[in-house]
């Protein structure tokens, strides 16, 4: 047993494990580093070995087997035990299946009537002494099993079917379960879970799972049963068949050596037998349609009973949502929407005609506007010509030729009137006081 389980590398530290071995202090207080690195180390090995062994239950008989060491065995195993239930990392077997419905009780399963409740819920975990034999579901591992069992179930062939027999059961999820112990506590998870429910019919151990849709299991009903039975049924019935399509193959065999042997009566009694195994055949399979049909006008009314519960909720919803709304309101509403839409497109028009004055002509005011103009005109000044208004001709006379000459006498100006013109300007400082301005003419010379 200690080869289906992987140890750690100190396992080979003699010194290291010498202090493993050891039993615990009955005081924790005295260490506290050595007490919780022992109970993390042995805990974690636990753990791990069941994973290692796909078990979902340990007793202190095996676990002692498993770790033993130089004809050596842990002392402080019991004190883990009583440390990892008093935590809720496992529970006795007889407690996780204390809450199970009489399904279970009349499945008659030994690994629940026997070990479990021989163990009487008198013994303490806070004792020190833990019964050898008596069993511990791990429940980390246990809902990790749960989880694969109701994953095989939803990728095996049997997932249209909502019952399946115990027997089914353990054919696919043989590569999930190694035993059938583990099974059952797999499938005690999935109950507390209210994934499956478990019954007996008939002497038959079946089991109803939980199916697409539903967040838990519905209690096994009569529509239930006579489905599991059409199905099983229709299987029976289909292995028929086929026992009968091999047994005319069979009997046409036997006629063909049998004719080449010229035992043509026999042959013909061969002969006239596979037609009877055929005609069997036939009305075997005529059965197994017809039950096949039922089955699918069984599903076809379960789905339309959906459809009607889903439309039978819409209708509710819609009649809540429109409670308050009526078609007079609304045509009420529209009408109100489109009044106030008219009114909008009204008012923007009106903005975006401008503002115009209604009293004054614009050809007055054009009028107005070209006098204006002329009066803002400068008076010409004395001796300078007219500025051209027309444009230049490109192929006339040049420009500078039609200006007129520049005179080339002397001004008729002499320097005392030039003098008497800038003394009648003044400049005003801002005291309001007239200050005189002094003439550079004096500096002129006297006109000629």
């Amino acid at each position: 047993m200690t080869s289906e389980v992987s140890l750690p590398a100190e396992w080979d530290d003699d010194e290291r494990m010498n202090f493993l071995f050891s039993d615990f202090k009955e005081n924790r207080d005295v260490n506290t580093t050595d007490w919780d690195s022992k109970m993390d180390f042995w805990t974690a090995l636990i753990l791990k070995s069941c994973r290692d062994r796909g078990s979902v239950c340990v007793n202190l008989q095996d676990l002692n087997q498993t770790f033993r060491r130089q004809d050596r065995s842990p002392l402080g195993l019991p004190t883990v035990l009583q440390s990892m239930a008093r935590c809720g990392k496992i529970q006795r077997e007889s407690e996780f299946a204390a809450n199970v419905d009489c399904g279970w009780l009349s499945w008659g399963v030994g690994l629940l009537l026997v070990k479990p409740l021989k163990w009487t819920f008198s013994t303490l975990l806070g004792s020190s002494r833990v019964p050898l034999e008596e069993s511990f579901v791990v429940i980390e591992l246990v809902k990790e099993k749960a989880a694969e069992l109701l994953r095989a179930y939803h990728s095996s062939e049997f997932s249209n079917c909502s019952i399946v027999s115990f027997q089914e059961l353990c054919s696919f999820s043989s590569d999930v379960c190694a035993d059938e112990s583990t099974l059952c506590m797999a499938l005690l998870q999935l109950q507390r879970d209210k994934q499956v429910t478990v019954s007996l019919h008939e002497g038959e151990k079946i089991v109803k799972f939980c199916q697409p849709g539903q967040e838990r299991v519905s209690p096994v009903s009569d529509v239930d049963v006579g489905i599991y039975q059409l199905q099983r049924s229709e299987k029976l019935l289909g292995e028929r068949v086929q026992k009968l399509s091999l047994e005319a193959n069979k009997c046409k065999e036997e006629a063909r050596v049998l004719l080449r042997e010229g035992k043509k009566s026999q042959a013909l009694r061969c002969l006239r037998g596979r037609k009877r195994v055929e005609r069997r055949a036939d009305n075997l399979f005529a059965k197994v349609e017809s039950i096949r049909e039922i089955l699918d006008r069984i599903a076809q009314s379960q789905t339309d009973k959906m459809v009607m519960q889903a439309y039978q909720a819409g209708v509710a919803a819609l009649r809540l949502s429109l409670k308050d709304v009526t078609v007079e309101r609304a045509e009420s509403l529209v009408d109100q929407i489109q009044e106030l839409c008219d009114t909008q497109d009204e008012v923007n028009e009106a903005l975006s005609t401008g503002v115009t004055a209604a009293d004054e002509d614009v050809d007055e005011l054009e009028d107005e506007l070209k006098s204006l103009l002329e009066e803002s005109k400068p008076d010409s000044i004395s001796g300078l010509p007219a500025v051209p208004t027309k444009g230049l001709q490109p192929s006339g006379e040049p420009f500078l030729s039609s200006l007129p000459d520049a005179p080339r006498s002397h001004l008729n100006i002499t320097a005392e009137q030039l003098e008497e013109e800038l003394n009648k300007l003044t400049l005003t400082d801002s005291g309001s006081q007239k200050k005189k301005v002094t003439s550079p003419a004096k500096r002129l010379e006297p006109a000629q």
